[in-house]
């Protein structure tokens, strides 16, 4: 047969669909030693191994079987499938808000590459239109594509583009900006923007996905669709991260850039809001405001773009048995601040001390955080803490370490006089500090015991 019916394949995996004569794209029956598998065989990856053979079945999942469990493959249709996403005219309709795409590489509309196993995403007004044309019904949009990273690839040099044209689209009258983002580093370009980009008259909504579009679960589109109805008809002017609010796709939820924390790796519903509550709920029909306080759109365009960064700022996540010499070795590489995340109120051992004073007396800028990620750092409540002030180290309240970290580096890209960067980092520029934390705002479910089954029985997750 023609290479082409073999797609990525080879080796055994190749032997195998010839010895059966199946190709991909074929439509086929495998019977394995765990069972019968029903479906179309898929290209296979270039960089994967030969010991599997793809298989996308019925429920749209895609399914790798092991060709040692392998008894037959009986082709039984073929039809090359066009996973090209189809591009339409984007319509424009007077009356609804102007909302601006701005792209970094995520993939919150995409089709997979079956040849490289990528995901190629969908970026265009008209490709967008194409795979999610209820758009179309909720603004007007354009787009820019601003760079193509994995999130754990954004920083510094991002973040600052990233204002830089959130200011330019502001200034030319845009309604709402959305930004496409990777999920993995959200919170934290969501931090940077709070920073950078104040005084905000529209709002800055980051979306992502946790799952690719070729997944029947995927969460791309209603995330999608949340996040330009948040731009354009929201009246939060605010940097926000738009996202599942339950694992179902009954509403999102808007989060404050400086109070979100992606929680887990895999669920929809990754995103929450952090030692208070979330914004807003979001549906396809409605905004529902939850805080009652925020900031609010405007007409005018009086946005204050403060585009800086330090890369020399670093966060030091302390364990049991730390040696001081992690410490000494930041400050010999030049780093001229440092985020401590502490265990308990905000401690590290007396190990540390001699290296934080060190730090201290080289101008290192010292600041503690907490591993507990509700609460707020006590550092007069026992002497350990009390010494670490001493010697230098400044309790940051509730600000999340990430938070911290970001804002270290944008204040040290101002300014390096201990004074001002205290005062700075303490005066909070969007709740990143907040004077106490709501009585829902800490909520850990344990499941197992009577009255939380019983409360699970009554809710979604």
């Amino acid at each position: 047969m023609n290479e082409d019916f073999f797609q990525g394949y080879k080796g055994d995996a190749l032997a195998t669909l010839m010895k059966f004569n199946a190709r991909v794209w074929g439509q086929a029956d495998i019977e394995t030693t765990r069972g019968k598998f029903v479906g179309t065989i898929l290209p296979r990856s270039e960089n994967d191994d030969d010991q599997h053979i793809v298989m996308k079945i019925p429920t749209g999942y895609n399914v790798g079987i092991d060709i040692k469990t392998v008894n037959s493959i009986t082709e039984t249709g073929y039809k090359k499938a066009n996973y090209k996403i189809p591009e339409k005219q984007f319509p424009v309709t007077p009356g609804l808000p102007h909302v601006k795409l701005l792209g970094t590489g995520g993939t919150i509309a995409s089709r997979l590459d079956y040849r490289t196993g990528a995901v190629i995403p969908a970026f265009s007004p008209g490709e967008l239109y194409g795979a999610v044309p209820e758009l179309a019904d909720i603004c007007n949009l354009d787009t820019e594509k601003l760079f193509a990273v994995f999130s754990e690839n954004m920083g510094p040099k991002q973040y600052i583009a990233l204002a830089k044209a959130i200011g330019k689209e502001i200034e030319n009258g845009i309604d709402g900006i959305v930004i496409g983002h990777g999920t993995d580093t959200l919170q934290h370009t969501g931090a940077a923007l709070t920073f950078m980009c104040q005084n905000l008259p529209v709002p800055v909504v980051l979306v992502g996905s946790q799952r690719s579009s070729d997944r029947p679960s995927s969460d791309a589109a209603l995330n999608l669709m949340h996040a330009m109805k948040a731009a354009g008809q929201s009246d939060i002017a605010e940097v926000m991260v738009c996202m599942f609010g339950p694992t179902s796709d009954e509403y999102g939820l808007l989060h404050k850039g400086t109070r979100v924390r992606k929680m887990h790796s895999s669920y929809r519903s990754t995103f929450r809001t952090i030692g208070d509550t979330p914004l807003a709920m979001i549906s396809r029909k409605e905004i529902t405001p939850i805080k009652k306080t925020y900031n609010k759109r405007r007409n005018d365009r009086n946005v204050k773009i403060l585009p800086y960064f330090s890369d020399e700022v670093t966060m030091l996540y302390y364990y049991p048995g730390m040696k001081p010499d992690i410490i000494d070795s930041m400050v010999d590489n030049g780093y001229k601040g440092i985020i401590f995340v502490g265990t308990g109120l905000g401690h590290v051992n007396r190990e540390l001390y001699p290296a934080i004073e060190r730090a201290h007396a080289k101008g290192v800028h010292m600041f503690m955080t907490l591993q507990t990620i509700w609460g707020f750092v006590h550092m007069f409540v026992y002497d350990t803490g009390r010494d670490m002030m001493a010697k230098g180290i400044v309790p940051l309240g509730n600000m999340l370490p990430e938070v911290a970290w970001i804002k270290l580096s944008w204040v040290l890209g101002q300014t390096n006089d201990a004074e001002e960067v205290k005062r700075m980092m303490l005066t909070p520029v969007n709740d990143e500090i907040t004077p106490r934390e709501p009585y829902n705002g800490y909520l850990v479910l344990q499941g197992g015991v009577p009255e939380v089954e019983s409360f699970i029985r009554k809710v979604h997750k």
